[in-house]
């Protein structure tokens, strides 16, 4: 296989720098000006190139996000690899229609006249992505950019090295080079594509980087699509099944990666008189999925790495929360495995409130009434995620109309990710757009306003010299008033 002058330069420097990256942006830019990117063909032909990697290497996936975070095998074909398979089958299955211009209305002041608004690509986006879910949410986006017609650089993220090494290995044999490349490393190479002029960055991570990542876009007015976090709640009302609503909750936190998941519930907020029945319950449920002794479990991922393990252990260590444990709270350095921990009563002042866990972890707080909840949660920063568990139907109207979040789920967690329908992003803090399905498409693509009109129907109202009558015509005109405009055409005032 040929090298190209980007590897060339990599081979002799063995470094990636701002000087490369240039160059790299220089190769695909002059890529996508050629045209090749906006075809359908291509689109397609990439789409189906993804389909084809990852149904070659489900194996290879699942062993690296193994040992990348010791992710059980369901999870990972579940949550990444069937998810990016519904992804490219739903974008190959609507693509021709998204690509059609949407025809517009027009008004009285333009007749004779058509329009339509066009969705043509950007051009050349960067997508950095995040560890704790390293195939789907690197290649997400990336189906989405290629579906408007975009180039591509993906930079994987180095906390998940055996899933980045994977991706730049079977996108280099499996896609159009020309038009789609892997960056590989960690702070310095990131920062080398960051000084770069794109035309979109699309970022999923945390806020602390997700601000470096808007400054460095401010200084070229680049767009960015910002996928964040927060803390996610979920109030529970006694109104419930509270089995079912326990296990989804469950399903939510611990089956997501261990809770290191954006849209994992972060924390609980209930009645004082409901919670000993909600702790007992999850107490019951969680022995019977992870067993009495849940750090040996294989079905619970590990904590990334050592820093996240110090970090979760700080939180659980703090004076103001560590007498709150009711269950859990064991840990193995080694390992880097944290067991399924519940904490009553948490003071909303400590630290493990004040901060996105993205662990297991999950403090409980609680309120004389549940409609309480409602201010705790507003008091703070817009979370990605809210779920609310009832069978109260005023309360469900409440809790959608007064908390503001990415998006909520009444009697469940997280399972809106699945529903490509729907726009998954943030607000606020926890986010800046929106993607998945068709939205997507439209986050990396351009809306283009387009007005037809023939030589027909030139109005000499609207050039000089103004007069008065041509001054009512025309505001009789601009508001749509059949009554003014045939006042205005008889001269009446």
């Amino acid at each position: 296989m040929a090298i190209d002058g980007v590897e060339e330069k990599m081979m002799k420097e063995e470094v990636f720098d701002s000087t490369t990256a240039s160059f790299l942006l220089k190769e695909l830019k002059q890529s996508f000006a050629s045209g090749k990117t906006r075809s359908y063909e291509w689109r397609v032909s990439q789409l189906k190139s993804i389909l084809k990697f990852v149904n070659d290497h489900e194996q290879d996936v699942v062993d690296a996000l193994r040992s990348d975070l010791s992710k059980p095998e369901f999870e990972s074909v579940i949550y990444e690899v069937s998810m990016l398979k519904n992804s490219c089958k739903g974008a190959l299955k609507k693509l021709k229609h998204w690509m059609v211009p949407e025809k517009a209305k027009t008004s009285m002041t333009t007749f004779p006249s058509s329009a339509e608004i066009v969705s043509e690509p950007l051009g050349v986006v960067l997508i950095i992505s995040a560890w704790n879910y390293p195939f789907l949410l690197s290649l997400d986006p990336v189906v989405g950019a290629i579906a408007a017609g975009n180039a591509v650089v993906l930079k994987p993220s180095e906390i998940a090295p055996a899933t980045s090494s994977l991706l730049a290995k079977l996108l280099s044999e499996y896609m159009d080079r020309s038009c789609i490349r892997v960056v590989e490393g960690a702070v310095a190479e990131t920062s080398a594509l960051l000084e770069q002029k794109w035309d979109k960055i699309c970022y999923t991570g945390n806020g602390k980087v997700g601000r470096i990542v808007m400054q460095a876009a401010a200084k070229h007015l680049t767009p960015v699509l910002l996928e964040l976090g927060g803390k996610s709640p979920v109030v529970v009302d006694s109104a419930v099944n509270l089995q079912v609503a326990v296990r989804r909750i469950i399903a939510g936190k611990w089956c997501c990666n261990n809770g290191q998941a954006c849209i994992s519930p972060d924390y609980i907020i209930t009645t004082k008189d409901f919670a000993p029945k909600l702790v007992d319950t999850l107490k019951e449920e969680l022995e019977k999925f992870y067993g009495k002794n849940p750090l040996q479990s294989k079905d619970l991922s590990r904590i990334v790495n050592l820093n996240h393990f110090a970090r979760l252990s700080k939180l659980l260590d703090d004076e103001k929360v560590s007498g709150k444990i009711v269950l859990g709270g064991e840990r193995n350095e080694t390992e880097l495995r944290i067991a399924p921990t519940l904490l009553l009563d948490v003071p909303r002042d400590s630290l493990i409130m004040s901060e996105e866990i993205f662990g297991p972890l999950l403090p409980i707080i609680t309120v004389d009434k549940v409609e309480d909840s409602f201010d705790i949660i507003s008091s703070g920063p817009k979370p990605l995620a809210a779920y609310l568990f009832t069978s109260n139907e005023k309360l469900k109207k409440q809790f959608v109309t007064t908390v503001s979040a990415g998006g909520v789920v009444v009697n469940d967690t997280t399972i809106h990710l699945a529903v490509d329908s729907l726009p998954f992003g943030g607000v606020g803090e926890s986010g800046i757009g929106s993607y998945h399905g068709k939205f997507s498409f439209d986050a990396f693509s351009h809306k283009k306003a387009v007005v037809y009109r023939s030589f027909l129907g030139d109005a000499a109202i609207r050039y000089p010299p103004y007069t008065l009558g041509k001054l009512r015509l025309l505001k009789a005109l601009m508001g749509g008033s059949i009554v003014r405009i045939i006042r205005a055409l008889f001269g009446w005032s």
